[in-house]
């Protein structure tokens, strides 16, 4: 067969062996990358052999891996950042600089580590976590706005703008003898070409992609958006750094131009293409023998890092002021190793600084952490409830539970209490403040609580389902509670304490999705709103009433809907 022929052969047996695995992973809900190195796993040599050149693969999938950290540059939001600042930066150091000096410590002392370069290597690619499965398993549980849900994405943040300067350092990682030197010529090589970056990310991409925008041709856009990808991805390959920063930088540049939206747009059908080619590219150099070989050693290694992990990110959030449950969540949550330290673990493979072995050991370890994590987060409220019944734990529990800050006055009563102050909790409190009504908030983002402070809105600052909250909020005299947080667990167990304190109080209660309607009714609350069904039905009443019908009737057929709890219209 002629080259070019098997080379076609070779990409469609890549891409569609990935698809299939990909669509195993998801039907049994676990993240596709997993499939995508199954895929490979099989495919590749040490399966069924079936491609013959697996080096050209690997050029694509190089592409891939500068795609995906372009959009990831691209999608890097500093407003997000700045929310919460605070523990973005300062704790994101914290867990990165203490998960590499505890992997150092435990690497050198077993002989995993033959320098402590190498140990310090490893807690590069241990520090990292998911940002894939974390942000795709916090919105399918509608937990991306929650607390808990915002301080994992900060964390995933940071790590993540981390990655490009983990990539500058590696090649002095290499150097033992001249680590200095090399680290000193890096950081120079770094900060030249990041001066370079700001200069041309200034004057010269927004006057590109205007120009190239103007011409209105989408293949144009396309091409230009990719060259310039590839083109600074390239600089960085020759000054020695590494084509993954350069195309994280050009990410970064394009993210502060107007076109930012339809440059992503464009980008990630190839971003999608091109990185499954890298994981699969990654199980091709699988050694399953290698992994039945080590298996009790993996699973001490994902023992050790799932734990190990969570127990350094706990006190960090701890220590910021968070509760235990928010800490708790945010400790399990994070405590795998992410996708980018598969590119890592190759670049350092690459360079000679880990093993071939420890590289299969830690893709082993990579992929079981991935597959755990669903798991982990769904224990998190058993866990925090295991916690509260040792004695000795119950007792420093509930005082880190106390409301940190109070605005509640203390002859309160006949007030409607507010849970949660986000896009829907405003809106609540303005209707109920508009009519003359009081209004307690509850609420545990510092941001929200200054709005609060500043509208002289009586407020508990505080997880809304923690029992010394609920304590301050004179719930037993108070006329109704309105639900609205953004955490499907903290609803649910809002409602069934504050029914506990207060069995006749009226209880209305938001609903995340449509198996939550039934549940929450069943546990007590008076009134169950799902948002995308209120929204579709004055939808519904504005066409009906454009179509002609009378208004009175298009009330019934809302207030017959709301009645049965959506049951006609849920389909």
């Amino acid at each position: 067969m002629a080259a070019g022929h098997q080379f076609v052969l070779d990409l469609t047996i890549a891409l569609g062996a990935s698809a299939v695995s990909g669509f195993i992973a998801h039907r049994l809900r676990q993240p596709a990358l997993l499939g995508y190195l199954a895929a490979g796993l099989l495919i590749g040599p040490s399966g069924f052999g079936l491609l013959n050149d697996v080096e050209q693969i690997e050029e694509l999938a190089e592409i891939g891996v500068a795609f995906l950290l372009f959009a990831l540059g691209v999608e890097f939001s500093l407003a997000e950042l700045k929310r919460v600042q605070k523990i973005a930066i300062q704790g994101s150091l914290l867990q990165m600089g203490a998960t590499i000096l505890l992997v150092l410590g435990i690497s050198s002392l077993t002989g995993w580590a033959t320098s402590p370069l190498q140990g310090v290597f490893l807690g590069f690619v241990l520090a990292l976590s998911s940002t894939a499965v974390v942000l795709k398993i916090l919105t399918e549980r509608g937990e991306t706005g929650a607390l808990h849900g915002q301080l994992m994405l900060a964390l995933l943040i940071a790590q993540d703008l981390a990655l490009g300067l983990m990539l500058a350092f590696l090649p002095a990682l290499n150097q033992p003898d001249a680590f200095l030197l090399m680290l000193t010529g890096a950081i120079f090589k770094f900060f030249i070409f990041l001066a370079g970056a700001i200069v041309v990310g200034r004057w010269f991409v927004p006057k590109l992609m205007r120009t190239v925008a103007a011409t209105e041709s989408q293949e144009l856009f396309l091409l230009t958006t990719i060259a310039l990808c590839l083109g600074i991805a390239w600089t960085t390959a020759m000054l020695g750094l590494s084509i993954e920063m350069g195309a994280f930088v050009a990410g970064l540049m394009v993210a502060e131009v107007d076109y930012s939206e339809q440059a992503l747009g464009r980008v990630l059908p190839l971003r999608d293409t091109f990185a499954c080619l890298f994981f699969a590219s990654v199980g091709m150099l699988i050694d399953p023998q290698v992994l039945v070989n080590n298996w009790i050693v993996i699973l001490e290694l994902v023992s050790l890092v799932m734990i190990g992990k969570a127990l350094v990110i706990l006190p960090i959030i701890l220590r910021f002021g968070y509760s235990f449950k928010t800490a708790l969540l945010v400790s399990v949550g994070l405590n795998q190793i992410g996708e980018f330290s598969f590119v890592l673990s190759l670049q350092g493979f690459g360079l000679g600084i880990i093993t071939e072995q420890q590289y299969l050991l830690l893709l082993g370890t990579t992929a079981i952490t991935l597959v755990l994590t669903p798991a982990w987060i769904n224990s998190a409220p058993f866990l925090t409830r295991q916690f509260k019944r040792v004695p000795y734990l119950k007792r420093w529990l509930d005082q880190l539970s106390e409301p940190q800050l109070l605005s509640v006055p203390d002859n309160i009563s006949d007030h409607i209490i507010v849970a949660g102050y986000g896009r829907v909790g405003q809106v609540i409190v303005n209707i109920l403040l508009n009519r003359g009504y009081t209004v307690l908030v509850i609420e545990n983002s510092e941001a929200a609580i200054q709005k609060l402070r500043r509208r002289h809105i009586p407020f508990i600052y505080g997880d809304a389902d923690a029992e010394q909250v609920l304590e301050k909020t004179h719930v037993s005299t108070a006329k109704a509670l309105a639900i609205a947080l953004p955490d499907p667990i903290s609803t649910r167990l809002l409602l069934q304490q504050a029914l506990a304190r207060a069995p006749q109080l009226d209880i209305i209660a938001r609903s995340h999705t449509y198996g939550e309607i039934d549940l929450l009714t069943q546990l007590g609350a008076r009134e169950v709103v799902q948002p995308e069904f209120e929204a579709a039905m004055e939808l519904g009443a504005h066409l009906l009433r454009t179509l002609g019908e009378e208004t009175k009737e298009i009330q019934t057929v809302l207030e017959d809907i709301r009645r049965d709890r959506y049951q006609s219209v849920r389909g």
